[in-house]
């Protein structure tokens, strides 16, 4: 049986829209593959790490009829990325193996059984669906996810806290060190609900969504959210644990405030941080009338001072911050102007975008 037929860019395209979460060592083989799944006419490709499922449908040609295996994914992809675009390629079912024809190229590929296949169980108890533009989604992923934790013993820091309430949907992101916030209104009203995304999936969402015309649709349930978009199912598993409660780490009342450029504040930044120490990444920034002063030092006893004029015309303070988280926040913003307010040298600071309420982010201070 010829399971699909079609150009190498069309099959390759399906293929690496479910094969990002494929891991390449896994203590079960058969997570290594994808299982294709054909239905008549219809073709199906599905992969899974125990905790995410991706799932497409895709029109790849091939003769109609029931069947379904598994086979490995990264070699399949090596092998259609060696190929010329407008090549077509089929692959066949031949016994208990693949065999992938392009061109004058053969390829026989062992199989496993797609009944042995780990499908994630999914949630009988999702909540009302609703939906957002893929493209907005996409945007407040990025604007927040450098914030998340990377592998914290606070497992909860290791993701994104999605909270939809009325017709708000707030995503935020901390590692304790700093805390980014982000929103968007929604078209319908839906109940309230919290869940964390973790890490994998909200990286895996940044790849696959597009910033194209068209909506994502979103559920969640106790222990599941689920994402459907572009002919794509993605079924993931929840964090589970308590988010800090984000409202009270947020400043309300800081009586300084200075707006000025962001590539100007990022490139005093990135030039003062090149003689910050490799494990000590603090700069001390200076705010008088007038003038914001960005310092460093290092242990070979290096330093280096740079000046930005301001319009301020409040208190004298002297803060110190790693520079990174900085840096990390000024680089995913897009916006030409950028918003500070602080109160003391001890206080966290408040970024945010001049005439947009939808996002905050708060830095700690750092001794130096």
């Amino acid at each position: 049986m010829i399971v699909l037929k079609a150009t190498q860019e069309h099959i390759l395209a399906a293929l690496q829209s479910v094969a990002g979460i494929v891991e390449r060592r896994h203590t079960l083989p058969i997570l290594a593959n994808v299982m294709i799944r054909k239905t008549g006419s219809d073709l199906q490709l599905t992969t899974s790490d125990l905790e995410i499922q991706i799932r497409t449908e895709a029109s790849l040609g091939g003769d109609s009829g029931n069947f379904s295996t598994t086979v490995g994914a990264r070699k399949l992809m090596d092998i259609l990325r060696s190929m010329p675009a407008d090549q077509t390629v089929s692959l066949e079912s031949n016994q208990n193996k693949l065999l992938l024809k392009s061109g004058k190229s053969r390829f026989t590929l062992q199989t496993l059984p797609a009944e042995d296949f780990p499908l994630v169980q999914e949630s009988t108890s999702f909540g009302p669906v609703f939906s957002i533009p893929q493209k907005t989604l996409k945007t407040l992923l990025q604007q927040i996810s450098f914030a998340m934790a990377v592998h914290d013993i606070r497992y909860y820091l290791n993701g994104i806290l999605f909270v939809a309430e009325g017709k708000q949907l707030s995503l935020v992101a901390t590692d304790g060190h700093r805390l980014a916030f982000t929103s968007a209104i929604l078209e319908t009203e839906v109940p309230k609900q919290e869940v964390i995304l973790p890490r994998k999936t909200v990286l895996e969402l940044l790849r696959l969504l597009s910033d194209k015309e068209g909506d994502i649709q979103m559920q969640f349930a106790s222990n599941q959210a689920r994402f459907t978009f572009d002919g794509k199912e993605f079924v993931t598993k929840l964090v589970e644990g308590k988010f800090p409660d984000y409202n009270r780490v947020i400043p309300k009342s800081h009586k300084n405030t200075i707006t000025l450029g962001r590539t100007a504040l990022l490139t005093t930044l990135q030039r003062t941080a090149i003689l910050t120490s490799d494990k000590f990444k603090g700069v001390r920034i200076n705010l008088e009338p007038g003038l914001l002063r960005v310092a460093s030092s290092n242990a070979e006893q290096e330093e280096a001072v740079d000046e930005i004029e301001i319009d301020y015309a409040g208190d004298n303070i002297e803060i110190g911050f790693n520079v990174t988280y900085l840096i990390d926040v000024l680089t995913n913003m897009t916006d030409d102007m950028v918003r500070m307010d602080l109160a003391d040298s001890n206080s966290s600071v408040l970024v945010t975008i001049p005439d947009n309420a939808f996002f905050k982010y708060v830095v700690m201070p750092m001794r130096i």
